[in-house]
């Protein structure tokens, strides 16, 4: 009985923290696809989180993308965690629930940076996503293609992470331990 109450308090702090890394990865991202494209936030991005052009700057990049990826960290955070109860000990809990994050971090990632390059071999002047030509203020197009595709695809990565992730914390809650 302790050991449920015990992963029982340990389920919100899991959830906090994995709503940190899911902010604290769509900062970066941001980074990254502001790089790629400074249109897709000034064109879009900005304005779809109604920034004030004040923060139209790398900083409020960051801050859309942790805006942005947060809740993932809810969407993602709680179901692992609730398979995660199954695991016997509480640290057994947690120490999966961890290494869980990671992964779906890192699946994301390899969408995140797969899209980027598919992008990058696929996107040029006269081949880009429609969507790209529909939006006003875009200077290159060519790179908001490639940025829009890569949020998109972290979305997906995310949800593949979350697959993945989830069946790794069964198989780590309930394997034997010596």
């Amino acid at each position: 009985m302790r050991n449920l109450a015990l992963k029982l308090f340990l389920f919100p702090v899991l959830l906090v923290f994995s709503c940190l890394v899911a902010g604290t990865y769509g900062g970066l991202h941001n980074q990254v696809s502001y790089t790629v494209s400074p249109d897709y936030f000034h064109a879009f991005k900005f304005l779809q989180f109604g920034f004030s052009p004040e923060w139209h700057t790398r900083l409020g990049a960051s801050v859309v993308g942790v805006m942005a990826s947060w809740w993932m960290g809810l969407m993602i955070g709680t179901p692992i965690a609730a398979i995660g109860l199954l695991a016997p000990k509480p640290s057994d809990f947690a120490r999966g629930f961890v290494k869980a994050t990671l992964i779906v971090i890192t699946v994301a990632t390899v969408f995140s940076l797969g899209a980027l390059i598919y992008g990058y071999m696929v996107f040029s002047g006269d081949n880009i996503a429609i969507w790209a030509l529909t939006w006003e203020g875009v200077g290159d197009r060519v790179a908001f293609a490639r940025a829009g595709n890569m949020h998109n695809m972290t979305y997906l990565g995310g949800g593949a992470g979350l697959i993945v992730g989830s069946i790794y914390m069964f198989v780590y809650a309930r394997r034997p331990r010596t």
